[in-house]
């Protein structure tokens, strides 16, 4: 019988223990999309094809991209709670001066990720709870989207439409379109020297600091990127829905923070994980619709059916990180 030598397995059984609870962590939203759709798939089985992707996913890519909206403003430690509203805002935009006067729908948008870029400065500036802050924008918005649009109407730009409606070969057009946001806002935050400094401006605040960073600078850029992508958001949905409604995007707010969250994402410390959080949004789109649909749960459920998705995915993620530590 072969010795083990003093002192080896309290090395290494404790450390590949980690090692594995961080895989499996880092591996959560993936298996949660996986478990949605293996239940999609024994409910039924001819939704698993070309055609029942693009009719699951038709309102994947505005999700993922009010969720990725939302990751900016999660990487700086803060919270936006106006993202839903600012997405409504932007789809009366598109639907009206967009289509009718573009230089003008194409002002008024850029302006609005401006106003986004001095919230950020504010918040920074005179120190306010972001929650707070943003709150107060959401009735702002929701204010600007009645103004321009008091009923439901409008039409989508034809090259919006055009492009929402491409069906590429193989691939579903919702799953390309995630994957190419996944890879580039991974790329752009995760692989580059400056997205270090901005996910430290909600890691180690006080180290970039004395790295001599400036932290306003930081937190315009995550502002800045929110409304970015919350635009992007914006006009994607009125590519779907190809007309506009004051209230459309209202429950994009908590839609996009559950996605945050599903996908890896905490509320301190400025982790977040791109891909997790496009893939957070894939689960929320399929477990919302679809999977209760097929279950014949009447729709009321849906917002009822995603908290229990976070709550169990949330519960998991505490066991693991209970055994990671």
């Amino acid at each position: 019988m072969t010795a083990i030598a003093p002192g080896t397995l309290p090395k290494s059984s404790p450390r590949g223990s980690a090692a594995r609870a961080r895989m499996l962590r880092g591996l959560l939203p993936a298996l949660s999309l996986a478990l949605v759709l293996i239940a999609i798939a024994w409910l039924n089985p001819r939704a698993i094809s070309y055609f029942g992707f693009n009719l699951m996913l038709n309102l994947a890519i505005p999700i993922a991209l009010a969720t990725i909206a939302q990751m900016f403003v999660i990487a700086g430690n803060e919270l936006d709670l106006s993202i839903g509203t600012f997405v409504g805002f932007v789809g009366c935009v598109t639907a009206t001066w967009l289509r009718d006067a573009p230089l003008i729908g194409i002002a008024v948008l850029l302006g609005s990720i401006g106003v986004y870029a001095l919230l950020g400065a504010l918040i920074h500036l005179r120190n306010l709870p972001s929650i707070v802050v943003t709150l107060g924008m959401s009735f702002v918005w929701q204010g600007l989207a009645i103004l321009i649009l008091p009923k439901p109407g409008g039409k989508a730009p034809d090259w919006l439409l055009a492009i929402m409606s491409f069906k590429p070969l193989y691939i579903p057009f919702p799953i390309l379109a995630a994957l190419l946001i996944a890879a580039v806002v991974h790329f752009g935050l995760m692989r580059t020297s400056y997205g270090v400094i901005l996910r430290g401006s909600g890691g180690n605040a006080a180290a970039l600091r004395r790295a001599g960073w400036s932290l306003l600078r930081t937190k315009i850029v995550l502002f800045a990127l929110t409304g970015l992508f919350g635009a992007l958001s914006g006009m994607a949905l009125i590519g779907i829905t190809t007309s506009a409604d004051a209230n459309i995007g209202n429950g994009y707010t908590l839609l996009s923070i559950a996605g945050v969250i599903l996908g890896g994402g905490e509320f301190v410390g400025g982790r977040v994980s791109p891909i997790g959080a496009v893939i957070g949004a894939l689960t929320l789109a399929l477990a919302a619709s679809p999977l209760l649909t097929f279950m014949h749960i009447p729709p009321d459920w849906q917002v009822a059916a995603n908290g229990a998705i976070l709550i169990i995915v949330l519960a998991a993620r505490v066991l693991i990180s209970r055994r990671e530590r």
